[in-house]
């Protein structure tokens, strides 16, 4: 392509379109027409020099003309109760929902690695003090040790919120980083395995098992589901950079990132509640029947909540995307 003819042939068009975008609300019906169909072609006009004949200089005036038009023509809005509500009941859970293929594999794998993990420490009492002094261990797995105060050593709300806090960066940290390849995802989900293979193991070989389980369990299964969920997602990110399928690797990229920032946000909720359980159901005086009850009921609410409005929301459409209007316009592919 010839990038004068090219630039000679359209500039009035473009000329026309600033001209109008100038002039704001104080349009004629057939001014905002042609404003229109000036956005649609310098859009158009943008991608086809991008594709044939980048110039930074005139690609930089026409991104600013197509994101000025766009803006026009969509118009601004703002986010409003009705919106978070949409995102609770449907856009949220339907993301969760869509992204069972990897998240489901990824918490079973994990579990299975973590029991491996703890098998393997517990009958190996060579692997246990390779770990730490055989007194360091003692002070860790005999009653009233530091695997049972660890979770009353704290005041129950500001250790609820240190577990949220850690957590929620923890879990954020999965989706942001998975676009790298899935490797920093992998490395964090491994780091949370081994902490609980090497637990069990630990509490396993002092035949305290039960109460590692029973200290674990009630914030634990929401917890994992949680990281799990984040990891799969982040997983899914990752793979659409090595996979984007029949679509650009830059709209797919988009797409599953912009439904991964809205994770992130429906994680921190789920681990908040994961939060409060740890800090004020775990170190409770409650039975331990009691305590895992709890976090038996909050699992399977969560499940529900997935599997019930998420699967509902999936069918009729929703992925967790932003709505059409809030995208940005995706560019026609030049042929």
């Amino acid at each position: 392509m010839d990038l004068d003819v090219f630039v000679t042939a359209h500039r009035t068009e473009w000329d026309r379109l600033d001209h109008l975008l100038r002039r704001g609300r104080h349009l004629t019906g057939a001014e905002a027409d042609e404003l229109v169909a000036l956005y649609q072609r310098t859009a158009t006009h943008l991608s086809l020099i991008q594709s044939s004949a980048p110039d930074p200089v005139l690609m930089a005036r026409l991104t600013q003309l197509v994101a000025r038009a766009r803006s026009t023509v969509t118009g601004t809005r703002k986010a409003s109760w009705r919106d978070a509500a949409r995102f609770l009941t449907a856009g949220f859970p339907a993301a969760v929902y869509g992204s069972r293929r990897w998240w489901i594999p990824t918490a079973v794998l994990s579990t299975l690695l973590a029991a491996l993990i703890g098998w393997w420490i517990g009958t190996h009492p060579e692997v246990q003090a390779a770990i730490a002094a055989p007194d360091d261990l003692r002070s860790m797995t005999r009653p009233g040790g530091e695997y049972e105060t660890y979770y009353s050593s704290h005041p129950a709300a500001s250790f609820a919120a240190q577990v949220w806090t850690n957590n929620a960066q923890a879990a954020a940290m999965c989706l942001v980083l998975g676009a790298f390849l899935c490797i920093p995802v992998i490395l964090i989900l491994f780091l949370n395995v081994l902490n609980l293979g090497v637990g069990i193991g630990l509490m396993s070989s002092a035949g305290r098992l039960d109460t590692f389980l029973g200290l674990v369990l009630p914030h634990g299964l929401l917890e994992l589901t949680a990281v799990f969920v984040a990891a799969g997602t982040g997983l899914r990110l990752g793979w659409t950079v090595i996979d984007p399928g029949p679509r650009t690797r830059r709209a797919a990229l988009a797409e599953q990132g912009r439904a991964a920032i809205g994770m992130a946000i429906g994680l921190a909720l789920v681990l908040f509640v994961s939060g409060v359980i740890e800090g004020f159901v775990t170190p409770s005086g409650l039975p331990t029947w009691g305590r895992i009850t709890i976090g038996i009921v909050a699992e399977l609410a969560f499940l529900a909540y997935v599997y019930l409005l998420g699967g509902r929301a999936a069918r009729a459409g929703e992925t967790g995307d932003l709505e059409a209007v809030e995208r940005s316009a995706e560019l026609p592919s030049a042929a």
